[in-house]
């Protein structure tokens, strides 16, 4: 992925492993290489996935690998965000009972992800599969569209895995997770 700035071997290893990490231990903030919701898209998306997204210069640099498969985000396996606008997250798809790996990632450009609480920032306490006891979060979202991430995981096994990139770091709130917003 030379074209997004990304070596893409070294590059896509440790954003694989960031993210592994970030879904085995929701609520942490891991490490991963910058710009972090490309690297995250380039780690995730191959020939067999489909892609929803707004960023133009991701959309090109994948189409030039041939590796765009592009989606609505209600239907994509991967929706891409950088400006949250035009569709609500509980209508991406949420996988079946049956098949609940069917569930899409929706991967969140954000300006500011912590661990804790951040006056600028909503926060969400998550409680599950992964997480010590709890764990806080703070991302640069409206407290609604974590509100409705929550309800979109709601139907446990079914739900949305939700991947929050920002500088350099990501998060997560993997579908097995409870997701309390303060």
């Amino acid at each position: 992925m030379r074209a997004l700035g990304l070596d893409p071997v070294h590059d896509t290893r440790r954003t694989f492993d960031g993210l592994l990490e970030a879904m085995s231990r929701p609520g942490t903030v891991q490490s991963v290489p910058s710009p972090a919701d490309h690297a995250v898209i380039s780690t995730l998306v191959d020939h067999e996935v489909t892609l929803a997204t707004d960023d133009d210069a991701l959309h090109e640099a994948l189409s030039g690998q041939g590796r765009m498969d592009v989606a609505s985000p209600e239907t994509a396996d991967i929706v891409h965000t950088r400006d949250h606008t035009g569709w609500d997250v509980r209508e991406c798809e949420r996988g079946s009972l049956v098949d609940p790996s069917n569930g899409a990632t929706i991967v969140y450009r954000v300006d500011t992800v912590a661990g804790g609480t951040r006056e600028d920032c909503a926060t969400a306490t998550l409680t599950g599969p992964g997480v010590d006891g709890t764990a806080t979060l703070s991302v640069s979202l409206p407290a609604a569209e974590l509100s409705a991430i929550a309800e979109a995981q709601s139907g446990y096994p079914r739900g949305v895995d939700a991947v929050f990139a920002g500088d350099g770091c990501v998060a997560a709130f993997p579908r097995s997770v409870t997701v309390e917003v303060a």
